[in-house]
């Protein structure tokens, strides 16, 4: 028997602290499991025991009726709040168990009746041990048992010690009870925090993923920025010489603009030092764009993989085209790796409004054993959304029904807000 609800505290396997642990049937994705089977073994067990013990007392044991009657209803009907609460549940029953043992002092022991506690007794004590190892502390726990026994040892000192003496019965079941729901529930919790801090480290991982793409593509923006910048401070350092006449206010507003851009490319390599750490201080080479993806197409055929390239040779943005050639770089990467030999289409077009870049391979010759890298960082698809997210475009991937795999980025032309 265990609880239907859940606390709402943290959960605790140990002795010191003050914290509910939580019942192993909380997490069970079953509702029957978790709301009705607790109370269906209370219910079952309350309305067994309860006339079996009734009529045991009166008509074996010879008690009187109101006796009897008190006794089994102290013994059995508290199995069912047993089931939020059962260690107040056991304080009622251990205390009706060993008044109900003392009361059967005052009849004739001389058959062969089990004393100090009838076997009704022992059934249900041990079902509320069951509630209270899937409840209670360690601590707790080990009292209980301490309590069990120790009224145990005392009966045996006030009544009858004969072969029909059943206390040392009762202890030992109670103290297997306990233990094996304890450990029933110290294992479910283990596997509870287990799956929580695994669920923790995926969502670390995927954030750390994301943050190590995103410093990535602003390392390669700076480079593109800082080319814009560095043609700025030139056009306005030669404006006077270039432009005849340029009047004095002229001139002092173009020196005015070199300065500012000579600044801002000061702070733009103060914020390059941040960015790259020692691995990646050497990457000082001009970054690619659309003219560079015909020779990543060349160099993927050379490694055997057949490309069909459709080249787009429209102007487009430094971001843009730096964007859609690391998208193509990635897709070819994952189409060599997990599809190696399939025929691989990249396509590039512009209509003015945005470019369209399309990379679609087929499904590979012959079914690979595994794919032939599975140390990979998880970055690629990563890194295409937040590239594409970063130009305001949009981004289409999945796998085609032939078993093939598209990757469809549209990356506007014009200046647009991310999304």
């Amino acid at each position: 028997m265990t609880s239907p609800k859940e606390p709402s505290t943290g959960a605790s396997t140990g002795a010191s602290t003050g914290e509910q642990p939580r019942a192993p049937l909380a997490g069970a994705r079953s509702r029957w499991t978790r709301l009705l089977l607790p109370w269906a073994v209370a219910f079952v067990l309350c309305v067994v025991l309860l006339p079996v013990q009734l009529n045991l007392l009166v008509s074996d044991y010879g008690l009187g009726g109101g006796l009897a009657s008190a006794l089994a209803l102290a013994q059995a009907v508290p199995l069912l709040p047993a089931v939020v609460r059962p260690l107040t549940a056991w304080y009622v029953i251990f205390a009706a168990d060993v008044a109900g043992a003392l009361a059967l002092l005052s009849v004739d022991l001389g058959k062969p009746l089990l004393w100090p506690f009838p076997a009704p007794v022992i059934v249900g004590y041990v079902g509320l041990c069951l509630a209270l190892g899937l409840r209670e502390r360690r601590r707790t726990l080990l009292l209980v048992w301490l309590a069990t026994a120790g009224a145990t040892v005392l009966l045996g000192f006030l009544g009858p010690d004969g072969p029909h003496s059943n206390g040392i019965v009762l202890t030992v079941l109670s103290g297997v009870a306990l233990v094996l729901t304890a450990a029933l529930r110290e294992r479910h919790e283990v596997n509870r925090r287990l799956l929580a801090q695994e669920a923790i480290s995926e969502a670390e991982r995927e954030r750390r993923t994301l943050l190590e793409e995103r410093t990535r593509i602003a390392r390669e923006l700076h480079d593109v920025v800082a080319h814009h910048m560095s043609v700025i401070t030139v056009q306005a350092d030669t404006a006077v010489y270039r432009l005849p006449d340029v009047p004095p206010d002229v001139r002092e507003e173009f020196t005015s603009i070199a300065a500012t851009a000579r600044a801002s490319l000061s702070e733009m390599r103060r914020l390059l030092g941040v960015l790259r750490n020692e691995e990646t201080r050497g990457e000082l080479a001009p970054q690619p764009g659309l003219g560079q993806i015909g020779r990543l197409v060349a160099a993927t055929g050379r490694a055997g993989t057949p490309v069909e390239y459709t080249p787009c040779e429209a102007g487009v943005p430094e971001a843009v085209g730096l964007s859609a050639y690391r998208i193509v770089q990635e897709a070819l990467a994952n189409a060599v790796r997990h599809a190696p030999g399939a025929p691989t289409r990249v396509s590039l077009s512009a209509d003015g409004v945005a470019l369209t870049v399309l990379v679609v391979n087929a499904p590979p010759p012959a079914p690979p054993a595994g794919p032939l890298e599975t140390s990979g960082t998880g970055h690629g698809l990563v890194g295409m959304r937040e590239r594409v997210r970063l130009v305001g475009g949009t981004l289409d991937t999945g796998p085609l029904p032939d078993g093939g795999f598209r990757v469809a980025a549209r990356l506007p032309l014009t200046e647009k807000e991310p999304t």
